[in-house]
């Protein structure tokens, strides 16, 4: 009852987390579209925005960086599959482990250094939006963070595949591994 609960909770935590990532990422996307569209047009009148071109270019760092949890989230990173695929399910589940440390220490060190960018780059700001640096930087640390997050589940998750087998609701292919 008690894993169940627990189950229920982080389900719960991941729900708020996913779909507060999709408005953040949308939004952020509809502005920046919106922003350069406003410039191209402005640009046409001859009254260019000085400030648009950076505001664009900060927003897709925040997007691509964001980006990069979203698509851990769905699967949809490039992955090197043709040798996992015909592992047998648990091989495959151990080499999806290796996978997920590799990803996680490399998100770590990039985590470790974006943050001493983060502190570094106080002073320093943008000459057209007038914000710090630092918040472009902050971008790479909440990238890394959650794809960090979203790695440890998948390494639990791959381990609990590795001793207990796979769910029945899912097939081989979904997972990665051939079948049992």
């Amino acid at each position: 009852m008690r894993s169940y609960m627990k189950e229920r909770k982080e389900n719960r935590l991941f729900y708020l987390l996913n779909h507060t990532e999709e408005i953040v990422i949308v939004a952020m996307f509809a502005v920046m579209v919106a922003v350069i569209f406003v410039q191209v047009i402005m640009r046409k009148c001859g009254n260019s925005l000085t400030w648009s071109e950076e505001l664009g270019k900060f927003l897709f760092v925040w997007i691509t960086w964001l980006g990069i949890s979203l698509g851990e989230r769905k699967g949809e990173h490039i992955k090197i599959t043709m040798l996992t695929d015909r592992l047998p399910f648990r091989v495959a589940q151990v080499v999806n482990i290796l996978s997920e440390i590799i990803v996680i220490i490399i998100c770590a060190v990039t985590f470790y250094y974006g943050i001493t960018l983060v502190f570094s780059q106080m002073g320093t700001h943008y000459a057209g939006i007038k914000i710090s640096v630092s918040w472009g930087y902050l971008a790479v640390v909440v990238g890394c963070g959650l794809m960090i997050l979203r790695s440890v589940w998948g390494f639990g998750r791959s381990l609990k595949y590795l001793f207990k087998g796979a769910p029945a609701e899912q097939d081989g292919e979904e997972k990665g591994g051939a079948e049992q």
